[in-house]
């Protein structure tokens, strides 16, 4: 219930928790406030008061989760396979694609305009339930991380379409050549739409659907405790219990037929 109550309030921009402890620490501001004040020989003025009240409650950083532990992994896949086009398919930003765009050109798509002025990261605005002229067959790399399971849903401004994602990696397959690498991440767990935030898939599902135009060359996931798991086989009893994941995330590295 707790925990239904703080998704909610978050979803509109407020979050309890953060608002609650930021409160309680306004008597700490004031107090360093005139601490540093008394402490100040004339060489510094004080500009606009700028309080911050919430950073030293926070880590010194995120080295986990879905985005963080994929960006790398995949990055690392391109790195060594060294496509001659790479095109990413809707992928973070301020994550894997700068990731890549440090050793390689990147041609990224996405449904939203992107400003950019970064050397090697090529914009296209594109919705990709719908392929563009002049792209079949036009690459032998292709990312799609954390991005399909939004397709379809209207939360970016696209166009409702209930099996947007399977359009998207229909014309994924079209874009590539035979034989070209497809690296694609979605959540896995028990299948349904969290509507209008994402879909999470069932593994079967997700095979049924790639298995039509790739081949699959290695699966690996990370659970709902975010432990990363590389190049795991998959057999019946794997899906069948849709390997003890509610929310987590699976990593597809995949070839073209």
């Amino acid at each position: 219930m707790i925990k239904s109550i703080k998704l909610y309030f978050s979803l509109f921009g407020f979050e309890l928790s953060k608002t609650v402890y930021t409160l309680s620490q306004i008597p700490y501001f004031i107090s360093t406030y005139f601490k540093l004040k008394s402490q100040l020989k004339g060489d510094f003025k004080f500009g606009k008061i700028y309080p911050i009240l919430f950073d030293k409650r926070d880590s010194g950083g995120v080295a986990s989760g879905h985005y963080f532990q994929q960006d790398i992994f995949v990055a690392k896949k391109i790195l060594q396979n060294n496509p001659i086009r790479h095109i990413d398919i809707g992928s973070r930003v301020n994550g894997f694609v700068a990731h890549v765009s440090i050793f390689r050109e990147i041609e990224i798509f996405d449904i939203r305009e992107i400003i950019s002025k970064t050397q090697n990261i090529i914009f296209r605005q594109a919705d990709l339930m719908s392929l563009p002229d002049g792209y079949l067959e036009c690459t032998d790399s292709i990312s799609s991380l954390h991005a399909i399971e939004h397709f379809g849903l209207g939360r970016y401004g696209d166009p409702i379409d209930a099996y947007g994602h399977i359009k998207a990696i229909e014309n994924i397959s079209r874009m590539l050549k035979k034989g070209g690498v497809f690296y694609f991440s979605t959540p896995i767990g028990k299948q349904r739409i969290e509507f209008n935030a994402h879909r999470v898939f069932s593994v079967k599902y997700l095979l049924e659907i790639l298995n039509k135009s790739f081949e699959l060359k290695s699966f690996s996931y990370i659970d709902d405790n975010d432990v990363f798991f590389e190049d795991i086989i998959i057999n019946d009893s794997v899906m069948e219990n849709e390997l003890n994941c509610n929310f987590g995330c699976g990593i597809f590295v995949l070839t073209r037929k």
